[in-house]
């Protein structure tokens, strides 16, 4: 994520500690966390990708995506 977006991320945050968010400024937080957390999701997934769990007598097993189904 660009620079300029995490700066405004953290601007929004400090400013809502401090007064009242306009409509627009939430809707453009609710816009920007979003973003923020696809592209943390999708870096974590693709690190779980590249991990293998070694075992004992040294194999190692790639990990699996899992099957179970999100609620």
């Amino acid at each position: 994520m660009e620079k300029e977006k995490l700066d405004r991320i953290n601007f929004l945050a400090r400013k809502s500690k401090e007064t009242e968010l306009s409509p627009e400024e939430k809707a453009e937080q609710a816009t920007l966390r979003g973003e923020y957390l696809a592209e943390i999701r999708m870096s974590f997934g693709s690190m779980l990708d590249h991990t293998v769990i070694q075992q004992p007598d040294g194999t190692k097993i790639p990990l699996k995506k899992s099957t179970k189904q999100k609620h």
